[in-house]
């Protein structure tokens, strides 16, 4: 019989523990034949949309993140398109709420063709100090991806954030370049 791995607390707060509860609630955790973003293959699959696109999900990520965030001293939040646009604007709407506004911004994958021709949309000023997030972690790519371009528009990372790591190399390698990670929630293998 084959095993699954679960999902484990990677921040233990009692929003973090109904963010868990609510991934089983709405069918994020899926099992079967998958293939990643990074090209592997998986015997599970982790939709963080469910979770962050469901009323209660999308509060309590921005608020778990929020209260993250606001430790740090960011400027801005940004993510990659499209896993962090729910959770970038839960943050950014969460921020208002609680008076300390942090303003967001999205990566695109590749500069946009037409209108402004921009590859980063949204609320983002040279030199400010930024955290970047994304639904699932893997090998990192994404996230690197996001953080050069970043970089390339004069920003320095202070963060990363992601809703769910899944234990296959990426946190490493961000946590080996010398960023601050953390991970809400961790994929027990």
């Amino acid at each position: 019989m084959e095993t699954y791995p679960t999902l484990e607390l990677g921040l233990d707060t009692e929003g973090t523990r109904r963010i868990r509860e609510i991934a089983g609630e709405v069918g994020a955790f899926l099992t079967g034949e998958f293939t990643l973003t990074s090209g592997r293959k998986s015997n599970y699959y982790i939709d963080g949309k469910k979770i962050t696109l469901s009323p209660e999900g999308a509060y309590l990520v921005g608020k778990a993140i929020f209260d993250e965030l606001i430790k740090t001293g960011v400027d801005a939040i940004g993510g990659v398109a499209t896993g962090a646009y729910p959770i970038v604007t839960a943050v950014a709407l969460v921020s208002h709420l609680e008076g300390k506004p942090i303003p967001a911004f999205i990566v695109r994958e590749v500069t946009k063709e037409h209108g402004t021709m921009r590859q980063i949309e949204g609320h983002l000023k040279p030199g400010s100090r930024v955290a970047i997030v994304d639904d699932v972690l893997t090998t990192g790519g994404s996230v690197l991806k996001a953080i050069e371009a970043v970089v390339a528009a004069n920003c320095q990372v202070v963060k990363v954030i992601v809703l769910v790591d899944r234990g296959e190399g990426g946190s490493d390698k961000l946590k080996q370049e010398g960023y601050d990670f953390t991970a809400l929630l961790n994929v027990s293998h």
